[in-house]
């Protein structure tokens, strides 16, 4: 198989591979690579194991910082091409992963684990770091998948969560999507594999927004988009829309009234509604001056619930300048269960 250069076939395994030189860089900037995966020990992560903050998900819902592990099944593959991506989104070129070629479930997570290990490994020698913690972080309890490229394209994704909730230390499960593949989303549905907390990226309000902020590959993504907006109030699990405000793209007051009207019609549990950050490959599309300073992030917020009449503020969180809403008329409690009030 020709993946356009993006990647290569494992001729042994007949497994897609990350590209070796694009897996070299990959692993120069911390990542574990396996096959056509990826995995990350994420900032917040770092800071936990020396006590020194934890991920606003920790804040929000409960989730252990130090226990989580960011990965994805699809790490070079994506069907947008977002301005704002930190991510390396320049490698991403195949646009289809095969079922024939793809990893199974058990074998992505056993190859990550191992890699996860060998991140967290380095650790142990620096005595700022809690090695309580470290050997805790070594069996996670909460997985996101999200990190690199789009995880609604790898084809075995239901079976994949099926067996990260057969684990018995797994306590949540997070997928964010750009919501590309609407089908992916129903097939979750329909085989009792959606996770315990779906998200939504969610960056426009109307289809020329969409266009210059997401970039997307798929001459029908607009339609594709709204398709899985529309499931989200029907889905049997958490759902959230993500929004990223970058200055001069969505912020404007008068884009205000279509978000409002845009989530009362999806009606999901929480909204997090989030400044763009100048870092990573973001830096060769956007400037620092596209960054709100949280006061804004606070009154876009603000006028957001005021307007959709069913959110209000319930939370924020200063130094990753996000403020979350939550549906008071689909209202559940914020904690993830088993999680509530830990440390």
């Amino acid at each position: 198989m020709s993946c356009s250069g993006e990647v290569v076939e494992n001729d042994q395994e007949n497994l897609i591979q990350i590209k070796p030189a694009i897996a070299a860089q990959l692993k120069k900037a911390k990542y574990g690579v396996a096959d056509h995966s990826t995995v990350e020990l994420c900032h917040w992560t770092k800071k936990s194991f020396k006590h020194e903050g934890s991920c606003y998900k920790h804040q929000f819902y409960g989730i252990l910082t130090h226990r989580c592990m960011e990965f994805s099944p699809a790490g070079m593959y994506c069907e947008n091409r977002c301005v704002y991506c930190w991510r390396p989104m320049e490698f991403y070129d195949a646009m289809k992963m095969e079922p024939e070629q793809v990893a199974e479930p058990e074998q992505i997570l056993r190859k990550l684990m191992g890699e996860r290990k060998k991140l967290i490994d380095g650790f142990y020698g620096d005595s700022r770091n809690d090695n309580q913690r470290l050997d805790e972080s070594l069996l996670p309890t909460h997985y996101a998948i999200s990190l690199s490229g789009e995880p609604t394209m790898y084809p075995k994704l239901p079976e994949l969560i099926k067996y990260l909730k057969s684990l018995e230390a797994t306590k949540s499960i997070f997928l964010v999507t750009n919501g590309q593949e609407p089908d992916m989303i129903q097939k979750l549905q329909d085989e009792d594999a959606l996770p315990t907390q779906l998200y939504l990226s969610t960056n426009a309000a109307d289809y020329e927004s969409f266009i210059k902020i997401n970039k997307p590959k798929y001459d029908d993504s607009w339609e594709r988009w709204n398709r899985t907006l529309d499931m989200l109030k029907d889905l049997d699990t958490r759902t959230v829309l993500r929004i990223t405000l970058i200055r001069n793209y969505n912020d404007q007051k008068e884009m205000i009234p279509a978000f409002a009207n845009m989530f009362r019609k999806a009606s999901p549990h929480f909204i997090e509604i989030k400044s763009y950050m100048h870092i990573g490959r973001s830096t060769n599309r956007l400037e620092h001056e596209n960054m709100l300073e949280m006061p804004e992030v606070k009154k876009f917020s603000e006028e957001i619930a005021k307007q959709s009449k069913i959110f209000s503020i319930m939370d924020e969180s200063l130094v990753s300048r996000i403020s979350i809403l939550q549906n008071n008329e689909r209202f559940i409690d914020r904690y993830i269960s088993a999680y509530a009030n830990t440390n």
